[in-house]
C-alpha cells in the first residue's frame, strides 16, 4: 500500500520549500522550485562549479512525514538525464543528518521511482555519517530534493508526488 506524503497538485503545495544552494558557500549555483499550472512542481536551475560550488537543492517545511511501517519512499517524477538525490531528515534543526539516495530518470518520461528504506545513506554536508543509525522512518520530518556530482549546466525535475509504501 502506498500512502501520498505530498502532492504539488496547486500553487500553494510548493510555497512553504526552501532552495538552499552552493552560494552558502561561495558557489554560484541556482535552484528553485515553483509549480507548474499543467499540474506539478518543477525543481530547476543551473548548476555552476566556479568558486568550489557544484548543488541546488530544495526542502520543505518541516512536517510528520513518517510512519513505522514505512518500508521506502516514491517519487514520481520527470527528469533530464541527470542525477538527483531525495534527502529525509529526521530532526527539526537546520543542519544536522540528512539521508540521501541518488535517482536518475530518464529524460522525457514520467516514471515512479521507488526508493527501500536501506538505499538512504546519513551525511552531513555532503560527507558520511560512519556509526550514524540507519534512518527511522517514523522519525521523518523534512523531505528534499538535491543535484550534486559536478553536473555543471541547467537541470530540470517534475514532480508530481512524494508517496510512502
Amino acid at each position: 500500500m502506498q500512502t501520498n506524503l505530498i502532492s504539488f497538485d496547486a500553487p500553494g503545495t510548493v510555497t512553504d520549500w526552501l532552495a538552499i544552494n552552493d552560494a552558502v558557500m561561495g558557489g554560484l549555483s541556482t535552484g528553485r522550485f515553483s509549480y507548474d499550472p499543467v499540474g506539478h512542481a518543477v525543481f530547476e536551475g543551473e548548476v555552476s562549479l566556479e568558486r568550489n560550488g557544484g548543488f541546488a537543492s530544495v526542502r520543505g517545511a518541516r512536517v510528520a512525514l513518517g510512519s513505522p511501517g514505512t518500508l521506502g519512499y516514491a517519487l514520481s517524477v520527470m527528469g533530464d538525464g541527470k542525477r538527483y538525490k531525495m534527502n529525509l531528515r529526521t530532526e527539526d534543526t537546520f543542519d544536522g543528518v540528512n539521508y540521501q539516495t541518488e535517482f536518475q530518470p530518464q529524460a522525457g518520461q514520467w516514471i515512479e521511482v521507488r526508493v527501500p528504506l536501506s538505499a538512504f545513506v546519513p551525511n552531513f554536508r555532503g560527507r558520511p555519517v560512519p556509526g550514524a543509525p540507519p534512518l527511522n522512518p517514523a522519525l521523518v520530518r523534512q523531505a528534499g530534493l538535491m543535484i550534486a556530482g559536478k553536473q555543471a549546466g541547467p537541470f530540470r525535475l517534475c514532480v508530481r508526488r512524494i508517496s510512502a509504501y
